[in-house]
């Protein structure tokens, strides 16, 4: 199947799942996540109309990032060690995995030699295995408020992942429990500026993910593809 269908497929796809939750189609913004495509895809996702590029490591991301020129927004949507952070923070426009004040620190120094702001999301383990990274749900309050002090970073939103399942369906209470999380939090007003963002749903559950309030979905392999690079 070509990018072209593939992308048509999953408009339709988003579309129905807008339809069923009573949510317009402008709410939800694609991420493509290339880490498994050339940079030739890439441009092609481009030109189709995918703007928004997720990418999980600097050295993989730099070509892309090169070749697009400023065309598109790029995404940094996997673990972030502290000493890569003058990698990101600069080219990437929003980090989905920030969990932790020392990265807090990272990102704040880095963006005050460079003068900018950084928008954020809370990566929150809601599932609670223990293979994935996050902040657990009931930290991120505190956590917010520590966050108060770093006046360089911007947090949006939150994220999660959920783990895979056959039947999507069953990620839906993963994803209502993020929503719930948002709106409790908003509901502190904790922070100046509400977080409107939900970055959630992969190739696998984005659907499910929309159904229960998604603004960004990452989708890999269901939207690009998967071809032979550095990473196999």
């Amino acid at each position: 199947m070509t990018l072209k269908n593939r992308l048509r497929d999953v408009e339709i796809r988003l579309e129905q799942a807008c339809e069923r939750s009573g949510r317009n189609r402008e709410d939800i913004q694609i991420i493509a996540v290339t880490k498994y495509v050339t940079v030739e895809t890439v441009q092609e996702a481009v030109r189709e109309g995918v703007t928004h590029i997720g990418e999980n490591r600097w050295p993989n991301a730099k070509d892309k990032w090169d070749a697009l020129k400023g065309q598109a927004v790029f995404h940094y949507i996997g673990s972030l060690q502290t000493n890569k952070v003058k990698d990101v923070v600069g080219k990437f426009e929003y980090i989905h995995s920030l969990d932790r004040l020392s990265l807090a620190e990272a990102i704040q120094s880095r963006a005050e030699a460079l003068d900018l702001q950084v928008s954020c999301f809370l990566q929150v383990n809601v599932s609670g295995e223990i293979s994935k990274h996050g902040l657990e749900p009931a930290d991120v309050k505190p956590f917010l408020i520590e966050l108060q002090k770093y006046n360089r970073i911007r947090p949006v939103g939150l994220m999660t992942m959920a783990p895979y399942e056959s039947e999507p369906e069953a990620t839906r209470p993963i994803f209502r429990a993020l929503r719930q999380l948002r709106d409790d939090l908003n509901e502190m007003s904790i922070l100046a500026e509400p977080m409107l963002e939900l970055s959630m749903g992969m190739s696998n559950d984005f659907e499910v993910a929309v159904e229960e309030g998604a603004t960004r979905v990452r989708l890999g392999t269901v939207l690009v593809g998967k071809e032979e690079t550095e990473e196999g």
